[in-house]
């Protein structure tokens, strides 16, 4: 690995782990980057998850305050959230390589869709929420649904997750984006210790990536109010068309 490998491993962490502190989407930036250095497929998705999961933590750190109204909630969604992402990180090492390479470019192009209409989708399910508002139970159900995928993969899970919040009634965005962050948290973490205990991380690219997106993790929760992520949204939406159609064309051109 080149010097300029390393250097640009370092800035995709950093850029992802600030976009997902602050409007989410980072793996559309470092699993393509990963995959391009030359891991496998399922090593690539892997070393992602757990080299990103640091900066998810410090993040969510950053914005305990925001959780106080909803934490007496929290518990339930915590264990549907932890044994979701179990079962998609255990779905994913059955996938195997090839399997998995031939659903990547459907993976991001759907990751893609979602992130970019991720406001129209949360509009749209709101009204559904004026009817479940307060649903502890659907809105454990749904959650535990999405883990599944963010186990899987995770690309704009947090999307997922707040549009369940939605369709259960929660309308403060700062709080619904500080919960997401904290249940991304524990279904990243029991994937990522899947991952190591399984033995299929590059510590390597994984401890190149990591600073970078512990230290974009923490500014961008700590200053996500004051941050317009338009701009980032358009980056992050540009880099998913992007490689969505490189992919397809790797896969099935």
């Amino acid at each position: 690995m080149t010097p300029i490998d390393i250097s640009v491993l370092i800035g995709i962490g950093l850029l992802a782990g600030f976009s997902n502190a602050v409007v989410g989407g980072g793996t559309l930036f470092t699993f393509p980057a990963i995959l391009a250095v030359g891991l496998s497929p399922v090593i690539a998705n892997a070393t992602t998850t757990v080299a990103l999961w640091p900066g998810t933590v410090t993040s969510a750190r950053a914005q305990l305050s925001e959780l106080k109204r909803s934490a007496h909630a929290l518990y339930p969604r915590v264990i549907g959230a932890t044994l979701g992402g179990l079962i998609g990180a255990l779905l994913l090492l059955a996938s195997g390589d090839t399997l998995f390479f031939q659903l990547v470019p459907w993976l991001l192009a759907i990751a893609t869709a979602l992130f970019t209409f991720a406001r129209q989708i949360v509009k749209r399910v709101v009204r559904i929420g004026e009817f479940t508002h307060g649903n502890t139970t659907a809105l454990v159900a749904m959650e535990f649904v999405c883990s599944i995928y963010g186990g899987y993969f995770g690309a704009a899970i947090g999307i997922l997750l707040l549009a369940s919040m939605a369709v259960a009634g929660e309308h403060d965005m700062q709080s619904a984006n500080a919960q997401r962050n904290y249940l991304v948290c524990f279904i990243n973490g029991i994937a990522t210790l899947i991952f190591v205990v399984m033995g299929v991380v590059d510590w390597t690219v994984a401890l190149i990536v990591m600073p970078g997106s512990v230290a974009g993790g923490y500014i961008g929760g700590k200053f996500a109010r004051r941050i317009p992520g338009q701009f980032l949204r358009y980056l992050v939406t540009a880099a998913g068309v992007i490689f969505s159609i490189v992919y397809f064309a790797r896969a099935y051109g």
